[in-house]
């Protein structure tokens, strides 16, 4: 049995410089198929944008290592997060992002069809995404690596396996 990403509709946000002014950006709809169909594809999916870990080790090490990731053949490093188009943008400004592609799963509808939805109420965060990264050939997840003790409301935010080098250790040793 194989195992696909769900196909979902993400709402994003892409530049349009003829709108001129402060803010010339429109929604784009960007679906499943136009992310993974006929691509391999790192993906790693963290808790929040602006949040420690994330902003100081899970992002960076895989911006840092986005040349190394084409080098294993791959065409795009997506990170998701449960959070909207306007923070995802600002965070990867604010991260000098320029390789990996920050997704948004506003509504959370990719995460809690991968089954990685839990809740961090008691961080005030809501619902979130569970800690993990895989690797998708053409929309079929080929590997993936998620954070042990999955639960809501976890007491920690563990990251052992969802980071850039695991990944990479991976991919070379296929």
């Amino acid at each position: 049995m194989t195992t696909n990403v769900p196909n979902v509709v993400f709402k994003t946000r892409v530049r349009n410089e003829a709108l001129g002014g402060p803010n010339p950006f429109e929604w784009k709809d960007v679906t499943s198929d136009d992310l993974f169909k006929d691509k391999k594809v790192v993906v790693f999916s963290l808790p929040g944008a602006f949040t420690p870990t994330c902003s100081t080790s899970h992002l960076p090490r895989y911006e840092e290592l986005y040349e190394e990731f084409k080098g294993q053949g791959i065409d795009a490093v997506i990170c998701i997060s449960v959070n909207d188009a306007f923070v995802m943008f600002q965070w990867g400004k604010s991260q000098n992002a320029k390789n990996v592609f920050l997704l948004p799963d506003g509504n959370g509808d990719f995460t809690r069809q991968m089954g990685m939805l839990v809740k961090k109420d008691n961080l005030g965060f809501g619902m979130r995404s569970w800690r993990y990264a895989m690797h998708v050939e053409n929309g079929e997840i080929k590997k993936m690596f998620s954070e042990a003790g999955y639960q809501d409301n976890a007491p920690e935010d563990p990251f052992e396996v969802s980071d850039a080098d695991t990944m990479l250790e991976y991919l070379k040793a296929r």
